[in-house]
């Protein structure tokens, strides 16, 4: 009857119930997971964020270090290639320098005046006896062409040499206790008389810093790079560098530069500083060999090489200069 129908309602309804508070409790605490898994959610992508921030700010970073380095290294490639091509000059000059040379079989790269004029095409100095030579003292380049009877007649002149005993004893005294240092006879002379004059340019200030430069071993030339090849146009030539020398201050096509120690500056300079430069250069180069140990030649033949480095300082000082076009 009714009461029974009642109580199943009832029992019904609780069971229900039950239901509703199992899916209640379910719900909370799906909720709650639900709110912890967002918590890390969240959590995850800000460290995501912060992440892809410092990686970003990491390849920045690297990629600005990567440029200044290849800046660096691109300025180092192009102040070694200079001192290759200085270095490949001492290299040059010690060679000739070592290939020993001996009156019976004479070194001609050491002693060029040994050299006859025709092949060497270039200035004879031997103290201007003779009149009839042409006012460049220079002859033509081509051997197959025969040359005048009086000229080749001349071009035999040999240039003959005698060691004045004052300059061999100051050297003999120098090469005892061979240094760089100025006060000695020998050095002292060679200072007034050749390097002195050689590097004393219209820039006086200029001239002492090359000097120092010199002396210190750390004035570099390099060749100005001539951008416009096909020279036609005198504007071409005027891209290829400063057309002023700055040791003389003399209007002159500059094909080479010049750079003192590390200071940032180049200046540009014209062939004949150019050369004056070299040869004081050459010289103490070879006065350095000495004092290194590394010439192997006697006293005599040391004395002759530099009474040539000599000669090279007082040729280019009086504005001499051999150009590089054969």
């Amino acid at each position: 009857g009714p009461p029974q129908e009642k109580e199943i309602r009832e029992k019904g309804s609780e069971i229900l119930r039950e239901q509703l508070d199992a899916a209640k409790k379910e719900l909370k605490l799906k909720d709650k997971e639900c709110e912890r898994l967002s918590q890390v959610r969240n959590q995850l992508e800000q460290e995501l964020e912060e992440l892809t921030a410092s990686l970003f700010e990491e390849a920045h970073k690297m990629v600005r270090e990567a440029n200044v380095k290849q800046a660096t290294a691109e300025k180092q490639l192009k102040e070694a290639q200079g001192k290759i091509d200085v270095l490949q000059a001492e290299v040059t000059a010690l060679k000739t320098l070592v290939l020993t040379s001996t009156p019976s079989s004479p070194n001609r790269q050491l002693h060029p005046q040994l050299q006859s004029a025709g092949t060497r095409g270039a200035c004879k100095h031997n103290g201007g006896h003779i009149r009839n030579k042409s006012s460049s003292g220079a002859f033509p380049s081509s051997p197959a062409k025969p040359e005048p009877p009086s000229v080749s007649v001349q071009s035999v002149t040999k240039e003959d040499r005698e060691v004045d005993s004052v300059l061999y004893a100051e050297f003999l005294m120098w090469k005892e206790h061979p240094s760089l240092d100025r006060s000695s006879a020998f050095l002292n002379r060679i200072y007034r008389e050749d390097i002195g004059p050689c590097l004393s340019f219209t820039r006086s200030e200029l001239s002492q810093l090359v000097q120092s430069a010199v002396e210190n071993n750390s004035l570099t030339i390099e060749p100005v790079a001539m951008s416009s090849l096909p020279m036609v146009k005198a504007s071409a030539v005027e891209c290829g560098g400063p057309k002023k020398c700055a040791l003389s201050g003399m209007s002159r096509l500059c094909r080479h530069r010049i750079k003192l120690g590390d200071k940032g500056s180049y200046y540009y300079i014209s062939p004949s500083s150019r050369a004056r430069i070299t040869a004081v250069c050459n010289f103490f180069t070879y006065i350095r060999y000495i004092q290194q140990g590394l010439v192997r030649h006697d006293a005599e033949q040391m004395f002759w090489e530099v009474m040539r480095l000599r000669r090279e300082m007082t040729v280019a000082k009086l504005g001499f200069y051999q150009t590089d076009q054969g």
